[in-house]
């Protein structure tokens, strides 16, 4: 059979080479993440149109890049509260291709920055959940929580050969 034949099957790609696959989350804090994400995409809309409304040019600055983050994080962790929008599955499948640590400097960085553009507390209190996504995803990289038990291996292990330097000294 040739490739341009009906019958022929397309390639399977294997979804276990994606990172998403293997980072190790489990299926409750992987949506513990994703909740928390599409609550700082609400907060980030709230306090970005609330700052909009003054007179100050850094505060209208910084609201405005508060509701282009809500946009992206809603586009990246619930593309289907953006379905007006033809790219935003796309968007959704390449950022979850992303690594844990990847993700936590993205959402971080991107909810400091109005922070640094106008320093109030509607900066502080739209972006905190969404620094808290970050911090989340940030969680997530460091992989899960050692046994006590395999840790007192490791420091007895450690500890033997220094006895024996002791003995032979």
């Amino acid at each position: 059979m040739s490739a341009v034949e009906p019958d022929a099957a397309p390639p399977q790609t294997n979804a276990s080479t994606t990172p998403a696959a293997d980072d190790g989350m489990t299926w409750w804090y992987r949506l513990l993440c994703r909740f928390a994400g599409v609550l700082g995409g609400i907060s980030c809309a709230i306090a970005g149109l609330w700052n909009c409304v003054t007179i100050n040019p850094m505060n209208i600055a910084a609201g405005v890049f508060m509701m282009v983050n809500a946009l992206v994080l809603f586009l990246c962790e619930a593309p289907f509260c953006c379905q007006f929008i033809e790219f935003a599955n796309t968007v959704a499948d390449k950022v979850d291709k992303f690594r844990p640590w990847q993700k936590a400097l993205f959402y971080c960085g991107m909810a400091l920055f109005p922070i640094f553009l106008s320093f109030t507390i509607t900066t502080l209190f739209g972006n905190a959940i969404a620094f808290a996504t970050g911090v989340l995803y940030g969680l997530s990289a460091l992989g899960k929580k050692g046994d006590g038990i395999g840790y007192a291996k490791l420091q007895q292990q450690k500890k033997q050969p220094d006895e024996e330097k002791q003995a032979g000294t």
